[in-house]
């Protein structure tokens, strides 16, 4: 019987909506949460893939730039966590773990590798990204650069994806490069500079996990690779 392929999920409020999303790929699929308050780091160890999930901001400490704070939500900043997803990090570039970053999962990669992130896009002068009066998320177009690694994954150059954030990156961090931005110039996804011979590394600004489409390939093709990937 074929060993399942385990993935780690890290914890946020909205963990079911990932962890349901990964499971329904494969039967062959088995999840993990990890998670800051349950201290249990040791458990990456049986992973194969690492899914770094959306959630808080991300604290300007972490790229040096403590003064930012006053632009961040308050209360949805949660230190514990931010260091928490950096170890992991640390660990899976360590021992070459793919891993799937999406919305804060890209920002807090982003960190890991030296960049820094825009605190509020509104006030940096772009337009809301963050979910409508309504509660549901925003939709808008993106463009994927051709050239990329992305591409080789989803296949489009455009499409349409959701959006529910105020912060998104900046500085890109070391080996790293934008493969996708939304009209007005805000990463959409970040892949390595140079992949060839390096882990699995796809981050993404949307949410797949709950685009209203899910046979779009911005959703099933980014699952389908990463698992692919995870299991070796």
């Amino acid at each position: 019987m074929r060993q399942k392929i385990v993935i780690g999920v890290t914890d946020c409020s909205k963990y079911l909506k990932y962890s349901n999303w990964i499971l329904g790929h494969s039967e062959a699929v088995e999840v993990i949460q990890l998670s800051h308050w349950a201290n249990n780091f040791e458990d990456i160890e049986k992973c194969q893939g690492i899914l770094l999930t959306g959630g808080e901001d991300v604290h300007p400490k972490f790229y040096n730039k403590p003064e930012l704070y006053k632009y961040c939500y308050e209360t949805d900043i949660n230190e514990a966590r931010d260091e928490f997803e950096l170890k992991v990090l640390q660990y899976t570039e360590a021992n070459n773990i793919p891993v799937l970053g999406i919305c804060r999962g890209l920002q807090i990669a982003n960190v890991f590798f030296g960049g820094t992130l825009i605190p509020d896009i509104p006030i940096w002068g772009k337009f809301n990204h963050s979910k409508l009066p309504d509660d549901s998320d925003r939709y808008h177009k993106i463009t994927v650069d051709p050239s990329s690694w992305l591409y080789t994954i989803i296949y489009k150059q455009e499409g349409t994806v959701n959006s529910n954030h105020h912060q998104s990156a900046d500085i890109i961090g070391e080996g790293l490069v934008v493969s996708a931005l939304s009209p007005d110039g805000v990463v959409e996804a970040l892949e390595r500079r140079y992949p060839k011979g390096k882990s699995f590394l796809c981050l993404v600004q949307w949410h797949p996990e709950r685009l209203n489409d899910p046979e779009s390939n911005f959703v099933k093709n980014i699952r389908a690779a990463f698992v692919e990937a995870a299991a070796g």
